[in-house]
């Protein structure tokens, strides 16, 4: 009785748990209809009005490739995670699309969402507002208050409104970075470091607690000629006095009291802002603009369409196939790390694929290789610059156009390019080689943990980070640091036509801005993409209107693409299912900077510990 009383408990255990299992895949099925039955009820296109305004509104920071896949960014915001991340491309097509089209008769800048950028970003952005502005069709920026980055876009305005409440900040470019030594000291951690050239400054905040003399001294050089850059832009744009924004920021606190506390009136006398108005007088503004918005639309009280609804509209813009061929375009944008990575970061296999499948593609005639990277991992920048000389050597030609960063592994990746193009304002250079390596031993011992033991060789045990590195060790990355220095320069001097000694002279790890970089032979032209994509067509021989741009980025399989199709309609609807739970933003921070020794490390997977890597980090 006991045995059969045994065996129906266990049937019954068997039964209900199967019955979970089938509950659960009921559940998963009736989601996955849910979330089908959505997408087959939403239209296949966004509505473009009959007549409205394009609304550009950047939301976080304006990238050359957004991060993750598509798939991972559709979930995301299904989840209701913000994406703080907008394409600047997108932005740019927008605009051109915009341009000619009737059914636009005005472009507005909401820009409270931006939060960082690349100056050469907001200068190619900057440029196509202007272009726009040709149309003679009014650009009016609104918002609520602008950061120095949201008001470089803004001065390009027809008007500017900001809030009452609202203020314009700016203070200039900065760069300050915490700094770890005591810490890591007060822990007993040993950061081991070797570097070549005395301006290359990447471990220092592992080692110091200051910045270097040399670093201080090639920063300042570097973020005088951005801020130089930024206020020519805005003070021209403004129609204000040259030195006027020097003033504004120096004088900060003085000219606030003059304006008796109110940020808004100081802004608007001083000739940053043209009117203060709430929220409610810029809609009925905006309507007196544009016309309402149409009864079927969601976008509020004036008519209007955002950019990327827009180009939804429109479909790819540089779809289509060349009469004599294509130029294909690859995007190596973030921190370089050896194999596959995902969008965002510069993997060294993901990125050798994307050029091997250009390569395989008879119909590329030139490759365009756009590089926004501070650099990273040694080995993969060397396997990325290897499957771009076996590109040349199938007789075709590969034009580099660096973004708002191409410094030292993302220069290493450009140095063979047939042209290389920068922006004036591109942060380059930083030509240099270093290594760290954290070691515990002294932190162990503090807490009563020893190692010990034998080994065969006397290299055994000298690369272990709980041990101690030995002296054999330690000369073994010395040497090796060297050697890749010397193979860095060595090939900048081959591929740029100049001596050793010429190139190690302006290499040493200082950074220099784009129109820096040209007067010591490191790129041979200013200017943006476009322009370099109208250079690759003229090298590979295709006539001005005779070829196509074609994008190489990375595949989804087609689960992904089925699953993404599905998100990208249904994610609001997702989204009001789902919470996030959050961490205050000051603790986020706090944890961040506590964290950033470790995480430094943890990021970088250089098979043998060795980076070109640049902190060109600017605020």
């Amino acid at each position: 009785m006991s045995s059969q009383s045994t065996v129906m408990r266990v049937l019954r255990s068997i039964w209900r748990g199967l019955d979970r299992v089938r509950r659960g895949v009921h559940l998963v099925l009736m989601f996955a209809i849910l979330l089908g039955a959505l997408a087959a009820l939403a239209p296949d296109t966004p509505l473009v009005p009959g007549r409205a305004a394009l609304v550009l509104a950047p939301e976080g920071v304006l990238v050359d490739q957004l991060s993750g896949n598509s798939f991972e960014r559709a979930l995301a915001r299904a989840q209701g995670i913000a994406v703080n991340e907008t394409l600047l491309k997108g932005l740019v097509d927008a605009l051109r699309e915009a341009k000619d089209d009737e059914r636009i008769e005005a472009l507005v800048l909401e820009l409270d969402g931006l939060s960082a950028a690349g100056l050469s970003k907001l200068e190619e952005l900057a440029d196509e507002i202007v272009a726009f502005k040709e149309s003679e069709k009014p650009v009016i920026a609104i918002g609520d208050a602008f950061s120095e980055t949201q008001y470089y876009l803004a001065a390009q305005a027809d008007e500017i409104f900001m809030h009452p409440m609202g203020s314009v900040y700016v203070d200039g470019y900065s760069r300050y970075l915490p700094y770890y030594k005591s810490a890591l000291d007060a822990l007993y951690v040993d950061y081991n470091v070797w570097t070549v050239g005395e301006y290359k400054s990447f471990p220092e905040p592992m080692t110091r607690d200051d910045m270097s003399p040399e670093d201080r001294e090639a920063s300042e050089a570097y973020l005088n000629e951005l801020w130089r850059a930024y206020q020519q832009r805005v003070t021209s744009a403004r129609g204000l006095d040259e030195g006027s924004l020097q003033r504004y920021a120096d004088e900060a606190l003085a000219l606030l009291r003059g304006a008796g506390g109110d940020a808004g009136r100081l802004a608007v006398d001083y000739g940053l802002v043209d009117e203060l108005m709430t929220r409610d007088a810029m809609r009925s503004h905006l309507v007196e603009l544009v016309g309402e918005a149409p009864a079927w639309s969601i976008g509020g009280d004036y008519a209007r369409v955002d950019h990327d609804d827009y180009l939804d509209a429109f479909g790819p813009r540089d779809a289509g196939r060349g009469q004599d061929g294509k130029i294909g375009v690859i995007v190596a944008s973030g921190t370089i790390l050896d194999g596959v990575q995902p969008p965002g970061s510069v993997g060294g296999e993901s990125t050798a694929r994307l050029i091997r499948r250009a390569a395989a593609d008879e119909e590329i005639k030139s490759l365009v290789l756009r590089v926004d990277s501070p650099g990273g991992s040694a080995f993969a920048s060397a396997l990325i610059l290897r499957e771009i000389e076996v590109f040349q050597e199938s007789g075709r030609p590969v034009v580099v156009s660096m973004g708002s960063v191409a410094a030292s592994g993302g220069y290493w990746i450009s140095m063979t390019a047939d042209e290389i193009w920068a922006s004036p304002t591109t942060l380059t250079g930083s030509i240099g080689v270093g290594a760290m390596i954290p070691t515990f031993q002294r932190t162990l011992d503090r807490i009563g943990i020893h190692v010990d033991g034998v080994g065969t060789t006397e290299l055994s045990g000298q690369s272990d980070i709980l041990l101690g590195l030995g002296d054999d060790f330690k000369g073994i990355v010395d040497e090796s640091v060297r050697y890749i220095y010397d193979e860095f320069i060595g090939k900048v001097a081959e591929h740029r036509g100049k001596s050793i000694e010429e190139i190690d002279r302006v290499a040493r790890g200082v950074v220099w801005v784009g129109s820096q970089a040209l007067a010591h032979g490191l790129v041979d032209e200013l200017g943006d993409l476009d322009d370099a994509i109208r250079s690759a067509a003229e090298l590979g021989g295709l006539a001005e209107d005779g070829y196509a741009i074609e994008y190489f980025d990375p595949t989804l399989n087609f689960f992904d693409r089925l699953l993404l199709d599905v998100m990208r309609t249904a994610s609001p609807a997702v989204a009001a299912l789902g919470y996030e739970a959050r961490l205050p933003r000051s603790l986020t921070t706090l944890l961040e900077a506590a964290s950033e020794p470790l995480a430094f490390i943890d990021r970088f997977n250089d098979p043998r510990g060795i980076y070109a890597y640049c902190f060109c980090d600017v605020r």
